[in-house]
């Protein structure tokens, strides 16, 4: 969409550098969520508890966030293929190191440095798709890369937990090292796109600053809070493999997301996305709210939840893009996954403190009251875009 509201569409949308960027991400997103579940229930076992658990995760995020936060002055100086590929190295071979690693530390310490890989290819995903999708097809060439993104929540953290039940944790390590390493077969088909030079490093901060983008990155990490919650806490409260186990739920939060995520793209790119958050936001809160009930309930929350969260995921996305100017494509997409994955790591570290206190269902209620707190956040938003 142009500045003055009109839209241009243009070109196929399955191009080659697409689709090879596309595979990267899906090479890179299936051992990150391989491990997502699977990496906290190990260092809880390892003597971690439900603290080590949330640590885990926390340590994960809070890297990927530092990193982020330093992406404009990394791609300024080696640019996105060389970054990738660095990224990829980063976030995939090291897990194979959990192995050997039978304390909390050794396990934070890998964690950590995978961090830092993924906080580099979130960031190049999300700014790189834009720069090769065709005009006014952003928003479904968004939905294409959110599918690869999504498609591995389908089934990769039910895959990891039910392997390490099955197997062990070993070949979970070993799937989750390779997955990535794969993606650098896309690296030598990707065009050499130099990333826009006029945003000094300190844009992050100035960016923060934005009230316009400020609004849409807090209510986002509200909901990427309770993601948080989700992916570390449930698979402890609700063990095993069947269809009213964490597995199961997870497998349904997937299946929503991808499928939410797509269907955003397509309307983020005919109406306005920001039209999209209050209903996110009202099925998250919902679906949180709903996972601690019996059977039925607890898939029903799961679709729901899934359905909001992959909603929210390319709306907010879309919107922090039509707020920020082309050359500073990168800033928008290193604010939005600083938003994302200091929203997952907050949400696994505060309510790893209180998890064993409140409890299962407290938790989870606690976290849907924040959800839906989220919605003044819209409100405002709306107020101050029409003013």
């Amino acid at each position: 969409m142009s500045r003055t509201g009109e839209r241009t569409f243009g070109g196929s949308l399955l191009t080659r550098p697409l689709l090879l960027l596309t595979f990267a991400a899906f090479a890179s997103l299936f051992g990150f969520q391989l491990l997502l579940s699977v990496v906290p229930l190990y260092a809880e076992r390892a003597g971690g508890g439900s603290a080590g658990a949330g640590l885990a995760t926390a340590a994960f995020m809070l890297s990927t966030v530092l990193t982020q936060t330093q992406m404009p002055r990394i791609l300024s100086r080696f640019g996105y293929r060389a970054s990738l590929a660095g990224g990829l190295l980063l976030l995939g071979p090291p897990a194979v190191l959990y192995g050997p690693s039978q304390s909390l530390p050794a396990i934070l310490a890998l964690t950590l440095l995978r961090g830092v890989g993924f906080g580099v290819v979130t960031v190049i995903f999300a700014a790189l798709v834009v720069e090769l999708a065709p005009p006014g097809r952003h928003g479904e060439a968004l939905g294409l890369l959110g599918i690869a993104l999504t498609l591995p929540t389908i089934f990769c953290n039910s895959l990891g937990l039910w392997l390490a039940g099955k197997e062990g944790y070993w070949p979970v390590f070993l799937l989750g090292a390779a997955a990535p390493a794969l993606g650098l077969v896309s690296l030598p088909g990707l065009p050499r796109v130099d990333p826009a030079k006029e945003q000094e490093p300190a844009g992050f901060l100035s960016g923060l600053r934005r009230g316009p983008l400020l609004r849409i990155l807090l209510l986002f990490s509200a909901v990427t809070l309770a993601s948080g919650v989700v992916v570390t806490f449930l698979p402890l409260a609700r063990p095993g493999t069947g269809p009213f186990s964490a597995a199961g739920a997870l497998l349904a939060v997937g299946l929503a997301s991808t499928a939410g995520r797509w269907w955003a793209g397509r309307f983020g790119d005919r109406r306005d996305p920001a039209l999209l958050l209050a209903p996110g936001l009202a099925l998250c809160a919902a679906g949180v709210a709903a996972l601690p009930g019996p059977g039925p309930l607890l898939l029903a929350g799961a679709l729901a939840f899934g359905a909001g969260f992959g909603l929210l995921q390319n709306a907010t996305l879309m919107v922090v893009m039509q707020r920020v100017r082309r050359g500073e494509r990168g800033l928008g997409s290193t604010l939005w996954n600083a938003a994302f994955d200091a929203g997952t790591g907050l949400g696994a570290l505060c309510f790893g403190l209180v998890f064993s206190s409140l409890g299962f269902s407290g938790s989870f209620y606690l976290c849907a009251a924040l959800v839906a707190s989220a919605l003044c956040l819209v409100c405002l938003d709306r107020r101050k875009t029409h003013s």
